[in-house]
């Protein structure tokens, strides 16, 4: 007879990834280089910084993260907590994808941030905020058609 012994976290685990790629089918490339134009294309400090593709992709994690933190707190959403009460649970995780960001634009910048770092700190504050909003709508959607 085997026995096969599988602990609570491992199932945890294999639920959450589940639930991860299902939420990252509703994400495209297109969405996410439009939403980096979008939030740093304005900006004259991160728009020369744009055409580095590494600094693009580090957006891109950034958002795919914060799309992430939003959609696992949208469970909070169909319990019925305010998204202001939910995003409040997540603040810390929230407030390092900011500040990841953040450096990542200081760190590969040219210099001339410093000049205006509270602006470019408010942009990354935006742009988590965005897809956060993303992910806990999208992830909303799918706890109410129990598609999770």
């Amino acid at each position: 007879m085997n026995v096969v012994v599988t602990t609570f976290n491992e199932k945890r685990r294999e639920k959450q990834i589940k639930y991860e790629r299902s939420l990252l089918r509703e994400l495209s490339i297109q969405r996410l280089k439009a939403s980096v134009k979008n939030c740093f294309g304005s900006s004259h400090l991160a728009t020369g910084l744009l055409m580095n593709s590494g600094i693009e992709e580090a957006c891109f994690d950034v958002a795919i993260e914060a799309y992430l933190l939003g959609g696992r707190y949208s469970k909070f959403g169909y319990y019925g907590e305010s998204i202001d009460d939910a995003r409040e649970r997540s603040k810390e995780e929230e407030k390092h994808l900011i500040d990841t960001l953040y450096n990542f634009f200081l760190f590969w910048g040219s210099g001339d941030e410093g000049m205006a770092d509270e602006s470019l700190y408010y942009l990354c504050e935006q742009y988590v905020w965005i897809w956060w909003n993303e992910g806990f709508n999208t992830g909303a959607k799918k706890h109410k058609l129990k598609m999770h």
